[in-house]
This record gives structure tokens, sequence and C-alpha cells, in this order.
């Protein structure tokens, strides 16, 4: 049983003898792609607030210095990725702000919000309205909260990291692997499409690495709303020190993720961390959302590739390179997938995801708007997106 698992009444069994199939694995083992995808996204850093403490990471804020955007500059940000031809609105912001941050609860409530969640589900419709889809990052979530910002996001997403106990996790105010596996079960409860994935390099052993890619595996089983796994290498910043996995250890990270995973879930990489090229051919059919108009909030040091890059990394490994939405196609209305299947997903990927409400009225009114938004959306949806470069 996982750390914290008992508590939220997590119940997942994972084979030893799966385990150590996926210990075996070699490179050798995994399927290269036949084509890349990415995501035009916008990255919206709500609020910089966060109730963990977590050793690596540089994009919380303590109280007293922690930021939250208003409506005006969402509308601001959003706009300007939509003309940009961006389809995702990004929300990342750390977990809901405990007691400590008194001036962003001071502030939600001046505005006439309850809590950050309340909040954010107002953004995102400031998102819709200016003609992008949300793709909300919020944490740790209840079935209850899922509910409520569902409708309102045509995905949703939150990082496993880990189901170890481990020291960069550690200190008073700490996540667990129990509450992240009770938010990936959450979400699935509720139907979301959803994006999880592993942290590389902060502290966790081979074992954990392949306990992590069978949990999330299991869930997605259960549910069929995991579209994508992120691996993701730690890498150096002014917090913390952890040394950046090697180029042969995220090769066999990234083949364990795509034997481990099934066949519809895409195994993703950043392309800004990690070295995307040489790690395509262990099954990486993914290089997540990238911005035109604004940086990687969460690794700031750390530029986004431009669009030319990401042509370059598929030409390397010779496959076409697509752009997508941030709700993979099998979760799309009937209307909306592409016909032909000319975007790459098979149709017993499509049959993974049952028939059922993945995405509520509001998304789905995005998508049918007669205005150059949801022609847009549906063009990328389709497979004929702007997928300009220039030169």
């Amino acid at each position: 049983m996982f750390p914290g698992a008992d508590e939220y009444g997590v119940d997942l069994t994972i084979d030893d003898a799966d385990v150590e199939r996926l210990l075996a694995v070699t490179p050798d083992d995994a399927d290269a792609p036949a084509s890349l995808s990415f995501s035009r996204n916008v990255f919206i850093p709500l609020t910089t607030a966060c109730r963990y403490t977590c050793t690596y990471c540089t994009y919380y804020d303590v109280p007293g210095e922690a930021t939250l955007m208003s409506l005006d500059e969402v509308r601001e940000t959003v706009r300007t990725g939509a003309d940009a031809g961006c389809t995702e609105a990004l929300f990342t912001f750390g977990d809901a702000p405990d007691e400590r941050y008194t001036e962003i609860h001071r502030q939600l409530d001046e505005w006439g919000y309850d809590d950050i969640l309340d909040y954010l589900a107002a953004a995102c419709e400031v998102a819709l309205d200016e003609g992008l889809l949300p793709h909300s990052n919020p944490g740790d979530l209840t079935r209850e909260e899922f509910a409520d910002l569902a409708p309102l996001n045509a995905s949703m997403g939150v990082m496993l990291e880990t189901t170890a106990d481990v020291a960069a996790h550690s200190g008073s105010r700490r996540k667990t692997p129990g509450q992240r596996l009770n938010t990936i079960r959450a979400a699935g409860e509720v139907g979301v499409p959803f994006t999880t994935g592993i942290l590389v390099g902060i502290g966790e052993t081979w074992r954990d690495r392949a306990e992590s890619l069978l949990a999330i595996r299991a869930l997605h089983e259960r549910y069929g709303h995991v579209q994508e796994v992120i691996v993701q290498n730690v890498v150096p910043n002014e917090r913390s020190d952890y040394e950046r996995p090697s180029l042969d250890a995220m090769r066999r990270v990234v083949s364990m993720a795509r034997v481990a995973l099934p066949e519809e879930v895409s195994v993703q990489v950043p392309p800004n961390l990690s070295a995307a090229a040489d790690l395509v051919p262990c099954g990486v059919d993914d290089l997540g959302g990238v911005s035109p108009v604004t940086d990687d909030y969460v690794n700031p040091d750390y530029e986004w590739p431009a669009l030319r890059e990401l042509v370059d990394i598929a030409d390397e490994a010779g496959v076409p390179l697509r752009e997508r939405l941030p709700v993979y196609e099998r979760f799309l209305p009937d209307g909306v997938r592409d016909p032909a299947g000319e975007t790459g997903e098979r149709d017993d990927a499509r049959a993974v995801a049952p028939d059922r409400e993945w995405l509520r009225d509001p998304i789905t009114d995005r998508f049918g708007a007669d205005d150059v938004h949801g022609r847009r959306l549906r063009n990328v949806a389709r497979g004929d997106g702007p997928l300009s470069i220039p030169n």
C-alpha cells in the first residue's frame, strides 16, 4: 500500500511480477511513435500561493509575496494567446492556499469569491469567452470539486510525481502519494479527461518509478480517463540542486512508461527540459503544451522551444508533427472528431473512452460557436490546424 493511501481509501494493488517485468525493460523494448503531437497554449499562473513546500519547486511564493492574477489580467493574457493561434488556456497554480496566505484570502473575499477554486471557475469562463479551451492544474481535488470544475474545463491534470515517500516532499505541509492517487481516481469517477505524470530524480528508486507507472495504468484501466502521462526530469534551480537525470536514465524510464501504459495513453516529455529528440525513439509521442506568447512559469530558467525546433525534433525522428487540442480526440463529441482519422488516433483508442459525458455544455458550445475561435478549434480537432512556421 502506498503512503497515505489508507487515509483516502485508495485500494491499489501492484503485482510484484509486473514490477519486475517493467524493471527489465530497455529502450529496445519500446516502439517509436508514428507521429508527434503538441498543443499550442497560453500559460496562466493564476496564483503562486501553495499549501505545500516541495524542496525542488520554484513556482510557489511564500505568504506575503504570493500573487493573484486579476480577471482583467487573465482576459488580456488569453486574448493575446487566442490572437497567436493558441487553443489551450493552461491554468496552473499551487494547491489551495492554506491559512498562512491571509492576503490571498482577503483579496478573494474582496472580489466576491469563496475560495481559489471558485475564482478558477470564473477565470475559466473568461478563457472560454475569449475562445480558448481551459486545461486546469489546481492540485489535489475531491470528487465534488472536480464535479464543479469539469463543466468549464476541456481537460485537467495533476502530476502524481511518485508513489514513494521522498524527502523532497518533507515538512509539516507535505503532499502524499495517497492524496495524489485519490485526485487521479476522483477525476476518473467524475469523467474528466486527465493528464498526469512522474517526476524523475527527486529521490525515488527505479522500483518506485515502475510502481508509479503501474499505479497510473491501474487507475486508467478502471476509468479510461488518462490521456497522457508526462515523464519529466527534475532540473537544477535556485531552490534546489537535484542532479538532472542522465540521458540513459531518461531513455530507460521513458521506455518503461511506453511499455507500462496502454497504447492509447500518450507518453510526453517537456521539450524545454528534456533531450526530446533522443527520447522520441523510446516511445515519446507528445511534446506537451508549448506557448508562443508566455513563459514556462513553473520552470522559468528553461525557455519554451520555438515551433521550428519542434519540427526539427520530429524531422530527426522521421515522423510528422501535428497540432492537437488540450483534450484528446477520443474524448471529443462525434461531430467534432476527425471523420477520416487523420489526426492520428486509432479507432481502438477512441473505443477506450466509452460513451459518457466527457465534455459538458460550456465546452461543446465553445467548439460549436460560429466565430473565428470555434472554427480554429474545429480545424485543429480535425487535423487541419494552422501549423505555420516562420521562415
